[in-house]
């Protein structure tokens, strides 16, 4: 039981983040998914431009997610350098879930909803496993001092 408890308190931290993120990015999917069906389905916007739009839109609910809750013990570089590689990297991660999406469509010929929301969720999946990886890398950095879990009280003092 201690090995239990010990490699716990090892990988505490990794496990609670982990948990942040993914439950930032289950909401994120559901947005993402709802938004590609309904531009696609219902607006008829075509497969990729629903995509664009839907990941354009559940990326900056996860940036807010993932900036004030997943990593706001990480060190804050600048939201305006932070915002602008976190686009950066989802347009890259965007890429697994227009690939997908576009060859189920143009190269294979599925265009019914189930084959297309399929190949947008081998997509995302792929696209969360570089996510991940690139937000701690380049985005959400370590702190270079501990970030104190409480703000101080300001004005009160001590010599009283």
């Amino acid at each position: 039981m201690e090995s239990v408890r010990r490699l716990y308190q090892r990988f505490s931290s990794l496990v609670h983040e982990l948990a942040k993120f993914g439950s930032i990015g289950a909401i994120a999917f559901v947005i993402d998914t709802g938004l590609f069906n309904v531009c696609n389905v219902l607006i008829g916007l075509g497969p990729l431009t629903s995509k664009v739009v839907a990941t354009a839109i559940s990326t900056t609910f996860a940036y807010l997610g993932n900036r004030f809750w997943t990593f706001r013990h990480r060190e804050q570089s600048g939201l305006g350098r932070e915002y602008f590689l976190f686009f950066l990297l989802n347009g890259i991660a965007l890429l697994f879930g227009m690939l997908t999406i576009g060859f189920t469509h143009y190269t294979l010929g599925f265009d019914d909803p189930l084959s297309l929301n399929i190949a947008n969720i081998v997509g995302v999946g792929l696209g969360t496993l570089f996510r991940y990886w690139s937000y701690k890398k380049w985005v959400f950095l370590e702190a270079t001092e501990p970030i104190p879990m409480e703000l101080p009280e300001a004005g009160l003092r001590q010599d009283r």
